[in-house]
């Protein structure tokens, strides 16, 4: 993996800096240093304005807009939802003495920006220097509220440092930003607000209908004498205050944004609903938003935190991984999905893919089971959707689609869209390991089986039966490995596949016994008749999957053992993105893999696989594994901890969690890897913790990397807290609430308490 860092953050333990501004950097920063609190999102773009390069990204979790790209032939989509750039309630315009702030232009010095894991907020410093002589002090500072989602709050601090005098600005909301991708602005105003103390304005996007009304109040301790602007999709109020050298002022601004994102209210519901926000919020005092903001976040590090002594690097690492994936998701808002970027930039469009079952569940699970559940809850409430997908592609059941806003397929590249099967194994699987962790029945009787049962129904449709073997399975297919098309039999997808049809029919068998009545109604819901569960059962028997006898290597697909070998150690380093440089076709003509396959399924299903089959299997796979996906590297840690390469293990953990704050893969300008910092989150806990949770009971490994004085992580099990604690001679677990709950650690069995357990840290687990 020829990847090189970049860094030039500061590192501290609970904060993002950066010194000095560098326009070469500044779309990177500005991913770095975004904001979010899963129902809107925010990039750290200069709100004064920035006449240099930039992407100035204001998102809403599932707010989207629609490309219509023509009908080709049957099941390949002709449309597809994106998620589109929305209105900047961060507008500011400053001017002094006939200058307008603009970094691009203005001399300024002393910049700086942080981002707090403690208080939630990002707050940039700067002096500006004007042509007269003059020098200003310019403090900003944002957040967008945890606890009231449809809350952002702007302050704006003037410290002149040799002078005195007024200063003008003009704060706004700004509907005429243009989405980036597609090169021009996605809205059309509906209505905007007569009042002299509120500006608000309510927009549609253009094809999709989905409306945002964005609104603010403006208080300050100076009497702000203001006059209201209206543009062209713009209101706002402008203003002048009285500067007094060597004195600090401000004004705050408390934007209140609500979205609709399935036409459920009229235009003037949402309009009311958000003036009253508007109203309810602009009585709160600042100190009283960044008080209840600290809060938040004191309370998610006492239960989520990871410490790690002797890596301060890889310490605000980590902690920034969780910081972003709480700011990106906590469940208050059921039915929305984690965008492969979250709500941090446009590429992927804002789209969901199976990384959320596969790679942010856990998380999720371990630290908010409510947020757990509400991602189970999307793939629940676009159910029908998925069945549409499946009759689009001539089967039956349901066909989750590879990448999705609203529920519909919206992948453009047929290959994808058409080929790719395991979205709906990451489902299952998805729900399997949630009630296999929580014990949520509720769930799977009344919901989950629903799912099941329809996720079955399109496996059963969509395979066939072998000429010569006689077994079932999956032709004209591509895996979790992108870089195999048109494959028979993918392992992964056949495997998981067979995985689906037996939690579905133990679920069944388990409903019968333990809810008759409401499995009655979901049968006759469903249509669901006893014949096909004859059928799944058979399927599952008789799935085929493709193994060595000899080596124990299972093949990644029919053929994939005759495949033109490639030394992928003799690419040069310039070939890479191999995307950007290789032809496409190219890409599929070798045994070179993208990202873990068949390593991924012996990962999930952990248990069911001999540390001696992963073994085998790592060594073959691992040297042929280019790691174009930002997902695989922690996967392969996690393996080799486990199998004993604890200097590979380390090799591969090295950049996870400076994926993106050392802009490894040169590509942070777009926005964050949000589901890879999810992994960044299991190659600690399932890496070095060694934890495993596909079992009946949860189980630890752990291990120390030699760097490492020290580390300690929580997770949240049957209601307990554990701590787990390493340094450099033993492994304690303690439950910190909840009573207590029963553990394999080494396999042996614990019963966990508030006294704790001690054991040595294992033999050979040194991780170097």
């Amino acid at each position: 993996m020829a990847k090189v860092a970049d860094k030039y953050l500061k590192v501290d333990p609970w904060a993002i800096i950066e010194e000095g501004f560098d326009p070469e950097r500044n779309r990177t920063s500005e991913s770095i240093f975004s904001l979010g609190n899963e129902y809107m999102g925010v990039r750290g773009y200069a709100e004064e304005g920035y006449s240099g390069d930039m992407l100035l990204g204001s998102y809403f979790n599932g707010l989207n807009e629609q490309l219509d790209i023509g009908k080709h032939y049957k099941g390949i989509i002709t449309s597809l939802r994106y998620m589109v750039n929305s209105v900047d309630w961060l507008y500011t315009r400053i001017s002094l003495e006939g200058e307008t702030l603009d970094l691009a232009r203005s001399k300024i010095s002393d910049y700086t920006r942080r981002l707090d894991f403690q208080t939630g907020t990002y707050q940039r410093d700067l002096v500006w220097h004007l042509e007269s002589g003059k020098s200003l002090h310019i403090t900003f500072t944002r957040l967008v509220s945890m606890t009231m989602t449809h809350l952002g709050l702007q302050q704006v601090t003037f410290k002149p440092l040799n002078f005195s005098g007024s200063i003008e600005v003009c704060s706004g909301l700004d509907f005429g930003i243009i989405h980036e991708e597609r090169g021009e602005n996605m809205w059309n105003v509906l209505c905007t607000s007569e009042s002299d103390e509120i500006s608000a304005i309510m927009a549609s996007t253009v094809n999709t209908g989905n409306k945002l009304f964005s609104a603010f109040t403006l208080q300050s301790p100076q009497t702000l004498n203001t006059t209201r602007v209206v543009k062209d999709k713009f209101i706002g109020q402008r203003f002048s205050m009285e500067l007094t050298q060597g004195e600090s002022t401000h004004f705050t601004k408390l934007a209140v944004n609500c979205s609709d994102t399935d036409s459920s209210k009229s235009a003037y519901d949402l309009w009311q609903e958000g003036m009253e926000l508007t109203i309810t919020t602009g009585k709160l005092e600042a100190s009283v938003v960044f008080s209840d903001q600290a809060s938040y976040w004191s309370g998610i590090w006492e239960t989520s935190d990871i410490q790690i002594e002797g890596d301060p690097e890889n310490q605000q690492g980590i902690r920034f991984c969780i910081f972003q994936l709480y700011q990106t998701y906590h469940g208050d808002h059921p039915g929305f999905n984690i965008g492969a970027k979250g709500l941090t930039g446009e590429v992927y469009r804002g789209l969901a893919f199976w990384d959320t079952e596969s790679y942010c569940l856990p998380f999720y699970m371990f630290n908010n089971p409510k947020a757990a559940k509400s991602l189970l809850e999307f793939r629940y409430k676009t159910l029908s959707q998925a069945m549409q997908r499946a009759e689009d592609v001539d089967c039956k059941g349901a066909c989750y689609p590879i990448a999705t806003i609203d529920g519909t397929e919206s992948c453009d590249l047929w290959q994808h869209s058409n080929l790719q099967l395991h979205v709906g194994t990451a489902v299952s699987y998805g729900i399997w390991h949630y009630v296999n962790i929580t014990g949520d029945r509720d769930f799977l009787f009344s919901k989950g089986v629903e799912m099941l049962i329809q996720i079955s129904r399109f496996y059963a449709t969509r395979g066939q039966w072998g000429q010569r073997s006689g077994e079932y399975g999956y032709y004209g297919v591509m895996g979790p490995d992108e870089f195999q098309l048109m494959v028979n039999n993918n392992c992964y997808i056949n495997l998981m596949a067979k995985k689906s049809f037996e939690y579905t029919l133990d679920s069944i068998r388990e409903m019968k016994l333990a809810a008759p009545e409401v499995f009655a109604e979901i049968t006759l819901k469903t249509g669901l008749e006893e014949q096909e569960l004859d059928d799944w059962s058979d399927k599952a028997e008789r799935m085929r999957i493709p193994q060595d006898p000899e080596s124990g290597v299972y093949e990644e697909h029919d053929g994939f053992f005759d495949m033109p070998h490639m030394d992928i150690h003799s690419i040069p380093v310039t070939e890479f993105p191999l995307y950007s440089n290789w032809s496409y076709d190219r890409l599929y003509r070798y045994d070179m893999i993208k990202q873990p396959d068949v390593l991924m399924f012996m990962f999930l299903y952990s248990g069911q696989f001999s540390k001696e089959s992963k073994l085998a299997n790592y060594e073959y796979y691992e040297p042929r594994c280019i790691h174009e996906s930002s997902l695989s590297p922690s996967i392969h840690s996690i393996l080799a901890a486990e199998i004993g390469k604890p200097d590979e293990a380390y090799k591969f953990f090295e950049f996870a969690t400076r994926l993106d704050l050392d802009n490894y893969n040169r590509n942070t300008r777009e926005g964050l890897h949000t589901t890879s910092i999810a992994a960044a989150w299991m190659n600690i806990v399932y890496g070095f913790g060694g934890m495993r949770s596909d079992g009946s009971v949860l189980s630890f490994q752990p291990s120390l990397p030699e760097k490492w004085t020290s580390y300690s992580f929580q997770v949240l099990y049957e209601g307990v807290l554990l701590r787990v604690a390493v340094d450099q001679s033993k492994v304690s677990l303690t439950a910190v609430t909840g009573g207590s709950a029963e553990v394999l650690v080494y396999g042996q069995k614990l019963l966990v308490n508030a006294t704790g357990a001690e054991l040595p840290l294992g033999k050979g687990m040194a991780v170097k």
